[in-house]
């Protein structure tokens, strides 16, 4: 209780908490006057964060419930917020390489230099003393060119982690192209020759792999999990590399939450994640959530079409998203799941006119041209009017009235679960108001 009150007011760091059980009258009362050690809340955290997640759910069934949710209208939306690392605390693929290099030539003349020094030293002071503190002054650079190597090693291993799932999409999809052949009855030289490239793309994924695993282990991290992501699994980021999964020279990775991505917002570059949020219209109640470090939106419409299954039981009826989410497969997924989508197909190019909102639509109109009309209907207009007064103002309810713009948590998991708490505690509030606005309304009533 004491977590979920303090994520509800925008308290959400541990030594915070443990003040406000001093200071705060609601806190001492919540906690019955103890004060728990700001160490224990947040181990507590720690080790229940996905107990904490799956409250998220138990919240929205209270929502729904209550009848604060119906899944008429659901606008889709993804926020950047800040992880808690600075983007000044990254380094590229070439900087790394060039820094060890230096660090090791500075190292090799410290060296030299303290084997004089120890030399002449030994003959002035005797072998038992120390005269000289560069040792410390080694230790320094060898520390730094040990991080400096061990993150180089480990966005290598994720690059060719990330090569080796590309090769193993592109090997089942020509085992899927040569059994098709097969199954349609094909020439034999055609079916042949799909055999031959599908054994060439599976030799190709296998040889991957294992260099996956190895640049995995010479990394000391964890082998990577090559296996293509669940449908409702949110996007991995895709760092830029070359074709043999080797980093480009401007790949980066940040030092202190390396799960984190440089992503672009408000006009300026933060280190965050990609927060999604699907909120109902009727009452603003989410209904379902999600992170990720990949920037872009498009990748996320199917996941989190997944997840409001999941967690609101069903899938909404109408919805909308803006321009970020726009692709012919996004449109295509929303049609053939029956969701009447409301997708933004971007901007206009200064001096073009919109296109007209009546009459025939050519007979070779694409799905973009089809959703721009669509968009301009009127009853496309008067619908997707109302997505910036479903989603935009939960985003400044979490951000800008309770103060959560800075995740507190690192790394992607632990993000997960703190982005389910705060949405959580979002539909917490929104039930409380909404209860004592029924219990205002009888009362009035009754009187």
């Amino acid at each position: 209780m004491l977590l979920l009150y303090a994520y509800c007011v925008g308290t959400v760091s541990s030594r915070k908490i443990e003040r406000a059980c001093y200071e705060d009258l609601a806190f001492r009362v919540l906690t019955s006057n103890q004060q728990p050690d700001h160490s224990r809340i947040s181990e507590f955290r720690r080790r229940n964060l996905e107990a904490l997640s799956e409250l998220f759910v138990q919240i929205l069934r209270l929502c729904q419930k209550a009848g604060m949710v119906s899944l008429g209208l659901v606008a889709l939306d993804g926020t950047k917020v800040q992880a808690n690392a600075s983007k000044h605390k990254a380094m590229s693929h070439e900087r790394m390489l060039k820094a060890e290099a230096q660090l090791e030539k500075e190292i090799n003349a410290l060296m030299r230099k303290a084997e004089i020094l120890d030399a002449q030293e030994d003959r002035r002071y005797g072998k038992s003393n120390r005269g000289s503190d560069l040792p410390d002054e080694l230790r320094r650079r060898q520390d730094r060119l040990a991080r400096i190597r061990q993150a180089r090693k480990e966005m290598e291993a994720e690059t060719i982690a990330a090569a080796a799932r590309h090769r193993r999409e592109e090997a089942e999809a020509a085992r899927a192209k040569a059994a098709a052949a097969r199954e349609s009855d094909a020439p034999a030289a055609e079916q042949a020759d799909l055999n031959k490239k599908a054994e060439a793309a599976a030799a190709k994924a296998k040889a991957a792999q294992e260099k996956a695993i190895k640049a995995a282990e010479d990394a000391g991290v964890e082998p990577p999990d090559l296996e293509p992501l669940a449908p409702e699994a949110m996007p991995r980021r895709g760092l830029a590399r070359m074709a043999d999964g080797t980093p480009t020279t401007k790949t980066q990775r940040n030092f202190t939450d390396p799960d984190s991505h440089l992503m672009k917002s408000d006009g300026h570059y933060i280190q965050g994640y990609n927060c999604q949020l699907a909120v109902d219209s009727d009452h603003q109640v989410i209904v379902a959530t999600g992170v990720s470090n990949q920037p872009p939106d498009v990748e996320h419409l199917e996941p989190m079409l997944q997840r409001i299954a999941a967690s609101a039981g069903t899938l909404p009826t109408v919805m909308t998203m803006d321009a970020g989410y726009w692709s012919e497969d996004n449109a295509k997924a929303c049609a053939d799941q029956g969701i009447d989508a409301y997708i933004a197909t971007g901007r206009l190019p200064h001096g073009q006119p919109p296109p007209p909102k009546r009459g025939p639509l050519p007979k070779n109109a694409d799905a973009k041209t089809r959703m721009a009309r669509k968009l301009r209907s009127k009853k496309g207009s008067r619908i997707y009017a109302r997505r910036k007064a479903i989603v935009e103002p939960v985003n400044g309810q979490i951000k800008e009235a309770r103060g959560l713009r800075r995740l507190l948590l690192r790394g992607l998991e632990k993000v997960n679960g703190e982005w389910h708490l705060i949405a959580a505690t979002h539909n917490l509030l929104k039930l409380f108001r909404f209860r004592r606005s029924q219990q205002q309304a009888l009362v009035a009533a009754s009187g």
